[in-house]
């Protein structure tokens, strides 16, 4: 699974909304400038999340965006599913599944890999992600050397 830089944007979009929406709404462009999206991408993602609920929007001059419920209510799962749809890492394990499932070794490993992969995106909220960056948490990810 490949997660596309629509999906990235939104949960980007989202954490920025929880992270500068306690004292009012969140303007777009403010959002587009923090987190580096070309305004006009980041229009068409907040529309989608406007339509599932995520996020309620107000007109006007004090205008902008808020979620719709607390940070806690929204799983990293749940706004990349709704970006990218199915986030199984092959096609086998999607809706129509496979007429080999049930003779394939392979399938083992898959289904493994995905329930590794919705058990990160389902067990992490926007509020541990608020919580990360309130901490300054930065991931060092090291290379093993090939």
């Amino acid at each position: 699974m490949l997660i596309s830089a629509k999906g990235r944007y939104a949960l980007k979009c989202m954490l920025d909304i929880s992270l500068n929406g306690a004292d009012g709404n969140v303007k777009l462009k403010d959002i587009a400038e923090r987190q580096e999206i070309p305004i006009k991408y980041l229009e068409q993602i907040i529309s989608k999340l406007n339509k599932a609920g995520f996020v309620k929007s107000e007109r006007g001059p004090g205008g902008g965006y808020q979620l719709s419920k607390p940070p806690e209510e929204y799983t990293v799962g749940m706004i990349i599913k709704l970006i990218e749809g199915d986030t199984s890492p092959v096609s086998c394990l999607a809706d129509d599944g496979c007429k080999r499932s049930d003779t394939c070794t392979s399938m083992i490993l898959w289904k493994k890999l995905d329930d590794a992969v919705n058990s990160v995106l389902d067990g992490t909220t926007l509020a541990d992600m608020m919580d990360w960056s309130a901490k300054g948490c930065i991931i060092k990810i090291e290379l093993p050397d090939y």
